[in-house]
């Protein structure tokens, strides 16, 4: 592991392109969302993931609220020039967690990108994201005020996440988009039905988030056990894949990912992120975790190589319509 030689890829194309790992690091459940907040832990595993190549790595102002950039901050501190790194903006919280609602106004783009820059303790961010689409702005509005903080030098790169077709060409027509960040994995496959295309066609990249269904796909999450404590909230109604009979089924289509899984010589977490690393290479996944140990168990899954038949029988163990329950209680905030 220690001699682990991570590959890159490229997101975006032309002046837009950004080369980062092929294999990035979601830092969100260090501060909030699945368990217990570990900084240290999170700092130890950032360290680990630059070691070993892993060096795209994502957060968000929301997530903590705020502590999330704090934490990679302090993390990259005498590491900048080794990381590409990701943030977001849009989904406002309060500072005691309440969520004020979707925001891609002009003025708050730029007071955004100033708190995180500052909070990250950087001069400029690789690649900005609008975490989700504020349905009462025009987009071109929003990446109008993108393009002007890559125009100051704040911000390299430009992305956009759970936006859909018609608003990525909207988008991509004011200023080139290098990547999406959509929830994408073999539980989550209905952007292949007209986003991937269209991101393709444009030329740009895809970085997938939950590429193991929320920890599903790796096979350690059971009827009764697997949530990480009382601050874990894949238990709570807003997932319901996590619920009742749809729990059930899902866990059904884990067993049949963990037979292959056996087959191939992995854990099934490693063959659910190779499928996704199959994808293309234009994909780029973002696999979240705050412990090292998934961290290399993780990156170990760029060592497993699938062939036609591997993805043939994982797309029959998994049909694609198979998984039972939404993604999210209120899809509401994903751009249709």
């Amino acid at each position: 592991m220690e001699h682990m030689t991570i590959t890159q890829r490229t997101l975006g194309t032309g002046d837009a392109a950004l080369t980062v790992s092929s294999l990035g690091l979601g830092c969100m459940g260090m501060s909030e969302f699945y368990g217990t907040p570990d900084e240290q832990g999170g700092i130890d595993t950032i360290h680990r993931a630059l070691d070993l190549g892993v060096t795209f790595l994502d957060t968000a102002d929301m997530y903590g609220p705020f502590t999330n950039e704090l934490l990679v901050g302090r993390a990259i501190k005498d590491r900048r020039d080794e990381v590409q790194l990701a943030t977001k903006f849009g989904n406002v919280r309060g500072p005691d967690g309440e969520r004020l609602g979707i925001d891609g106004s002009p003025d708050y783009v730029r007071r955004a990108c100033d708190a995180s820059l500052e909070r990250l303790g950087v001069d400029h961010i690789d690649l900005y994201y609008q975490h989700r689409v504020d349905k009462t702005v025009p987009i071109e509005e929003t990446v109008g005020a993108m393009k002007e903080l890559v125009e100051a030098g704040k911000v390299r790169h430009l992305g956009l996440s759970e936006a859909g077709a018609a608003t990525i060409r909207r988008a991509h027509a004011v200023h080139p988009i290098t990547a999406l960040q959509s929830e994408y994995s073999l539980f989550t496959r209905d952007l292949e039905d007209e986003i991937l295309g269209t991101l393709r066609e444009l030329g740009i990249g895809l970085v997938p988030y939950s590429p193991l269904g929320r920890g599903l796909l790796t096979g350690t999450i059971t009827r009764d056990s697997g949530a990480d404590g009382e601050g874990d909230n894949r238990r709570s109604s807003y997932f319901p894949r996590f619920q009742g009979e749809a729990l059930d089924a899902n866990l059904t289509l884990v067993e049949k990912v963990t037979a292959i899984a056996r087959e191939k010589g992995c854990t099934p977490g490693q063959l659910a992120l190779a499928w996704v690393l199959a994808q293309g290479d234009d994909v780029a996944p973002i696999p979240g975790t705050k412990r090292v140990r998934y961290l290399e168990e993780n990156v170990a899954a760029t060592d497993v190589k699938l062939s036609s038949e591997d993805l043939q029988a994982l797309e029959q163990a998994v049909p694609r319509d198979a998984v039972a329950g939404d993604r999210y209680g209120d899809m509401s905030s994903v751009d249709a």
